[in-house]
């Protein structure tokens, strides 16, 4: 996570996720270079690390499986703005270096207060819920029916907060 996302609000996407999933750890920084928790994950031999970032050279989710059965699939999540993403990445090679996933999808963002640079962006949460309804498509992941239709619920508390708010102050 940005620390700017970071510092902003602690209700935020990138937040909510941590919270949202299990098995998931939130490193707060720009230049993870040095950073001997990330470095652990990516030396681990039993790990097998990808970056959700799209790029021409990534990994289309929606046709293509990632990670095998002998090693633990693990998928970094950049929570930043856009901007910002690009410059984390760049200050930090051994996740750039990282294979790129990325997927497809029709959704349109339900973070309705804040502005998306294009169409197709959606929040780190939206995204992250895309992720894992195509890693239990490729069996993967191992996640109820149930879980995954719940899993934006706080998120769509927060934005139904947000525009609650945003009338009232305006009024």
């Amino acid at each position: 996570m940005h620390p700017k996302e970071f510092r902003k609000t602690k209700n935020g996407t990138g937040h909510f996720t941590n919270l949202s999933l299990t098995n998931c750890e939130l490193h707060i920084g720009i230049d993870f270079t040095n950073n001997d928790a990330i470095n652990a994950i990516l030396d681990d031999k039993e790990n097998n690390c990808f970056v959700l970032y799209p790029s021409k050279n990534s990994i289309n989710l929606n046709e293509e499986k990632i990670g095998d059965e002998s090693r633990q699939t693990v998928l970094f999540l950049i929570d930043s703005t856009w901007a910002c993403s690009r410059a984390m990445l760049k200050e930090s090679p051994n996740i750039d270096a990282l294979p790129k996933v990325s997927f497809t999808h029709t959704k349109q963002s339900a973070f309705v207060f804040k502005e998306q640079p294009q169409a197709y962006c959606l929040s780190t949460m939206e995204s992250t819920l895309c992720v894992l309804e195509l890693l239990k498509m490729h069996k993967i992941e191992n996640i109820n029916t149930k879980s995954l239709k719940n899993f934006l619920t706080p998120f769509h508390k927060m934005v139904e907060y947000q525009l609650y708010k945003n009338t009232n102050t305006h009024s």
